[in-house]
């Protein structure tokens, strides 16, 4: 498929998967990238909710655009267009889990046949440091990364049901359909999920609330200080 520019980017973002479709078909590169911004997001999440990496999921949505585009022939309109490219990002996605799962166990048994008489691994698999954020940003960052962490700890089940449903915002029978799971098995399954969600997010910020609104000493000095000295006044006014 060759790709040729057309204009009129802001019109097509209100036009329908279809209308773009039609227009791939025929070449057009604006229609490419309509989709591909439309539908980024959704599938960066889906894919972050199996591998819980963001630069895997990067890969993921990247792999799971080429493959559309280029089988288009494959996608038979039984389904929304966004339905199709979301479950082939959980196969993808599912794919390099499994892919990531192997190579893990054989760098663990590469690990144990390199250890030394002593103990130490001659094997070394250095990892780069978190990028840092703003200082302006910091207390969103760890908002974030707190909100991360708990959904990467649910269990994939419940976080995949979890992602579609109150991220993504699908309905019970899109999650169906995409997880391959009767409806009822969804509804369990988000219940589940938002209540181990709540419970986890209410002990990580348990912390915070207490040094919310802060009564520091100097204010609290002041308290006693005005205290005192209007009961002495109510005193002396009482005695005269």
């Amino acid at each position: 498929m060759r790709l040729a520019k057309r204009s009129g980017l802001g019109a097509a973002q209100s036009t329908s998967d279809d209308a773009l479709l039609a227009r791939v078909q025929h070449g057009d590169e604006r229609a490419v990238r309509t989709l591909i911004t439309r539908y980024n997001q959704q599938l960066f999440r889906v894919a972050r909710g199996i591998l819980r990496n963001d630069s895997e999921a990067e890969d993921i949505v990247q792999e799971t655009y080429l493959r559309a585009f280029t089988r288009l022939e494959d996608f038979r309109h039984e389904s929304a267009f966004s339905t199709w490219l979301t479950h082939i990002a959980l196969n993808q996605a599912s794919n390099r889990l499994r892919k990531n799962r192997r190579r893990k166990a054989q760098l663990s048994q590469l690990a144990e046949e390199t250890r030394t008489p002593s103990g130490a691994t001659l094997v070394v698999f250095p990892t780069s440091p978190p990028p840092t954020s703003p200082e302006a940003q910091a207390v969103r960052h760890e908002i974030q990364k707190i909100l991360e962490t708990a959904v990467d700890n649910l269990r994939t089940p419940l976080r995949m049901v979890f992602i579609l449903r109150d991220i993504e915002g699908m309905s019970t029978n899109e999650t169906a359909e995409l997880l391959s799971i009767r409806p009822e098995t969804v509804k369990t399954r988000l219940y589940r999920a938002r209540q181990w969600m709540r419970s986890t997010l209410e002990r990580s910020f348990a912390p915070c609330f207490q040094d919310m609104l802060p009564f520091e000493d100097e204010q609290c000095l002041g308290m006693a200080d005005r205290v005192i000295i209007t009961l002495a006044q109510r005193l002396s006014n009482a005695k005269n």
